[in-house]
């Protein structure tokens, strides 16, 4: 197993009280495997991938555990954890491309990086030329200002950066958000050649795209308000998924070909509550078509089936 999970919580610290952006978070990934991360804006997505890797200001860790390779990590602790960024867990950040030091040339951040790192031996120059040539970057892009490179290139260049150690754990956030159609594919098969490859062992990709995640996850964890709601297989949340926020999810995606006067898309109805006072039992009970008095109650997340997990009473089968 890569990848524990133990009852995360990880808040918002605010003038007006806790945000509760991440409230219990029990999962686990394996090796080799590729995890999507969807929901709505403001689920808690990013929330959850930061958490693992730096909780600064103003999140605050509340409790729980991460262990990945069978060593705990220590969230909580910013200056512990820098001994496991970048060579045990690292992230591709939410608009990476803007990542990059304009002052500097991409050749100078890659090797203050590996110098921070205290990797020279394990980092030689043909190796960089090889993740280079990866992501089908020309060598002499090193050379260059990140002002140089068209936003694909630098985003493919954070790619490199951020697996220039060979992390156990990659988190990609958002990477795809701000590229085009076909650039977004070029990218999404990268990720997939660098767990194929070795450099990675397992990898969250954080995105609402629910179709990138058909590309490339192997399975899909949803999120609503700050809790998780079901993770299975990506061919499961796509052709039969259990919870009610994960079908109207998957139902409101649109149809390469098929004209919206012949088929209208269907929204799911009502807002996402705010998260600074959360309404009691499961949050989406305001919005979804099937709830009935025991959801006042918080659902467990349970194993339904073998890989299959779901948070919804209604799934198991409680009336009481």
């Amino acid at each position: 197993m890569s990848l524990q999970v133990e009852n995360l919580r990880v808040y918002y610290q605010t003038l007006r009280g806790d945000v509760k952006a991440l409230d219990g978070a029990t999962f686990t990934i394996e090796d080799r495997e590729i995890m999507g991360l969807a929901g709505e804006s403001g689920c808690g997505k990013t929330t959850l991938g930061h958490s693992l890797i730096r909780l600064t200001a103003p999140l605050r860790y509340v409790e729980g555990r991460v262990i990945l390779d069978g060593a705990e990590l220590p969230i909580a602790d910013m200056a512990r954890m820098d001994e496991f960024r970048m060579k045990r867990i690292s992230i591709i950040p939410q608009y990476a491309m803007n990542a990059l030091n304009p002052t500097r040339k991409i050749g100078t951040m890659t090797q203050e990086l590996i110098r921070s790192r205290r990797m020279e031996a394990e980092t030689s120059p043909e190796e960089l030329r090889r993740r280079l040539d990866l992501v089908r970057l020309p060598h002499d892009v090193l050379n260059m200002y990140p002002i140089e490179l068209s936003g694909g290139m630098k985003q493919r260049m954070v790619m490199v950066l951020s697996t220039l150690l060979n992390p156990s754990l990659l988190i990609a956030d958002e990477i795809t958000s701000a590229l085009d159609v076909a650039t977004q594919k070029a990218v999404a098969e990268m990720l997939v050649e660098f767990r194929d490859r070795g450099i990675v062992k397992s990898m969250i990709v954080i995105t609402h795209d629910v179709s990138i995640l058909y590309q490339v996850a192997d399975s899909i964890l949803v999120m609503y308000a700050g809790q998780l709601a079901e993770k299975a297989s990506t061919e499961t949340i796509i052709r039969s998924p259990r919870h009610p926020y994960t079908k109207m999810l998957v139902s409101s995606l649109p149809t390469v070909g098929v004209r919206y006067a012949e088929h209208k898309l269907a929204g799911i109805p009502g807002t996402t509550p705010l998260l600074l006072d959360p309404p009691q039992g499961c949050r989406f009970r305001d919005r979804c078509p099937v709830a009935f008095r025991k959801c006042v109650e918080v659902p467990p997340f349970l194993e339904l089936a073998k890989g299959h997990w779901v948070a919804c009473w209604k799934e198991f089968g409680s009336h009481a």
